[in-house]
């Protein structure tokens, strides 16, 4: 059954069709707001500028946890990441969870097709391979690991059809299919593990709903695009 579900995602997803930046030629910013057991806490914007082959990603990340009034947890990120046409170049981000400075600092290095990274939980070499962790580029559903957009850790992880969907966002019902994405590691402590359920729009190339589950039920809600 794994090796049917396996084929098939590879017949829909061809690989000769990963993430090119030209299926967002039409998004100049993405909106998505962050629910906290379905309470609005928060949220997640992506901004794309263009210039020649060059296009610029930048994030702005916005959520904190009130209880009886008082904030026990918030976070609070700004990030950039640069594509020449279709290869990603550089990705800087600053990231204050509580009051813990988090940094990732990336550059893709021409000579060796490798991504050097200085970041709070790593410092090293990566495969060009792999993406950033971001809920903008379909591209984190073909990859077979991600580096984390606030530490620059690497964590490999495994993608998984589940099936054809149908979801209601905002009063819209929209036909997506369904994923989840795991770590490769299921030892890791859970805090620090790859475990969300992603529904994509293949249609428009955009992920349209991402959940999960700590410290509460967590989603990021696609509600607008310009």
């Amino acid at each position: 059954m794994k090796k049917f579900i396996v084929i098939l995602f590879l017949i829909i997803y061809p690989f000769n069709s990963i993430a090119h930046i030209g299926h967002y030629i039409k998004y100049n910013k993405i909106e998505m707001e962050i629910f906290r057991n379905d309470e609005l806490v928060g949220y997640n914007y992506y901004f794309f500028k263009r210039n020649g082959e060059e296009t610029l990603i930048t994030n702005q990340l916005k959520f904190s946890i009130k209880i009886l009034g008082a904030t026990v947890f918030q976070v609070e990120g700004f990030s950039e990441e640069k594509y020449i046409k279709d290869q990603l170049v550089s990705y800087n981000s600053k990231t204050l969870q509580n009051d813990k400075k988090k940094f990732v600092n990336l550059v893709f290095n021409e000579k060796n097709k490798k991504f050097e990274i200085k970041g709070s939980s790593y410092n090293g070499e990566a495969s060009y391979n792999n993406v950033i962790g971001s809920w903008w580029n379909h591209k984190i559903l073909q990859a077979n690991s991600q580096i984390s957009p606030i530490s620059g850790s690497i964590k490999k992880q495994i993608v998984t059809f589940v099936g054809k969907d149908k979801i209601n966002l905002y009063g819209k019902m929209h036909e997506v299919d369904h994923f989840t994405l795991q770590s490769q590691d299921m030892t890791l402590p859970k805090d620090k593990r790859l475990d969300f359920n992603i529904w994509f729009d293949q249609k428009n190339s955009r992920i349209l709903k991402v959940s999960y589950s700590r410290m509460g039920n967590w989603e990021y809600r696609f509600k607008n695009f310009e």
